[in-house]
C-alpha cells in the first residue's frame, strides 16, 4: 500500500465514522473528540487529516453522496430494462431512493442528519447541501421531457414541476416509512401508482 493509497484509508475511515454518527445519533452532537472515537483514532489524527470539521462533515457528504449515486446505478442497471427507457429509469431512481432496506434506511437518516443541521444553522453546507437534490430533480426532469416527446407523458405536463413533485412525494413517502407510518413496500405500491398516472404508456 502506498503513502497515498494508506492517507486516502484514513481519511475514509474518519468520514465513515462520521457517518455512522449521523445515521445512529444526528450531526449536533458530532464534535471531532466524537468523531475521534468511533474511528478508534486520536484526535489529532483527526485533526491532521480534517482541520475543520466542516471539512469532515463536507468530505463525508460527498462520499454520502456518491454511495448513493452507485446505488442509483445499480438499479438503474438492474430494473430499468435493456436499454433503459425513460420511464424505466425514473422509476428505478425514485424506488431505489425510498427507504426499503438496510442500506436505504442508513442512505435516508445521514441525509436526514445533514439536512437538519443545514435548517440549524443555514451557513453550515450551504452550497454543497443543496447541490445534490437539484442535480437528481434536473436528471429526473430530463428522463420525463424525453418520454414526453416519446408520447408517453401528456404534453401539457410540465417535466420540472413534476420531476420536483415526484421527489417531494418521495421525500415524504421516505419520512412516513422510516416513522412507521407505512411499510417500504407500501411506499413503493404508493409511487407505482403516480407513475402510472403520470406515463400514458407502461
Amino acid at each position: 500500500m502506498t503513502a497515498r493509497t494508506d492517507h486516502e484509508e484514513r481519511r475514509r475511515e474518519i468520514a465513515e465514522a462520521l457517518l455512522r454518527i449521523a445515521d445512529t445519533q444526528g450531526l449536533q452532537s458530532a464534535s471531532m473528540r466524537v468523531v475521534a472515537a468511533e474511528a478508534g483514532v486520536s484526535l489529532r489524527l483527526v485533526q491532521y487529516y480534517f482541520t475543520t470539521k466542516q471539512g469532515l462533515l463536507l468530505d463525508a457528504l460527498t462520499r454520502l453522496t456518491a454511495q448513493l449515486q452507485a446505488r442509483m446505478e445499480r438499479w438503474i442497471a438492474e430494473a430499468a430494462g435493456s436499454p433503459p427507457t425513460p420511464r424505466g429509469i425514473v422509476t428505478a431512481i425514485l424506488s431505489c431512493v425510498l427507504p426499503t432496506d438496510p442500506e436505504s434506511r442508513r442512505i435516508t437518516r445521514t441525509f436526514a442528519a445533514y439536512y437538519t443541521l443545514v435548517l440549524s444553522d443555514p451557513e453550515v453546507l450551504e452550497k454543497h447541501g443543496a447541490r445534490q437534490p437539484e442535480v437528481l430533480e434536473g436528471f429526473l426532469a430530463k428522463q420525463l421531457r424525453a418520454a414526453q416527446q416519446a408520447g408517453q407523458i401528456d404534453p401539457g405536463k410540465d417535466p420540472e414541476v413534476a420531476a420536483a413533485g415526484l421527489l417531494a412525494m418521495v421525500n415524504g413517502l421516505g419520512s412516513s416509512v422510516l416513522g412507521g407510518q407505512r411499510t417500504g413496500e407500501a411506499a413503493l405500491a404508493i409511487l407505482a401508482r403516480h407513475l402510472d398516472e403520470l406515463f400514458l404508456t407502461p
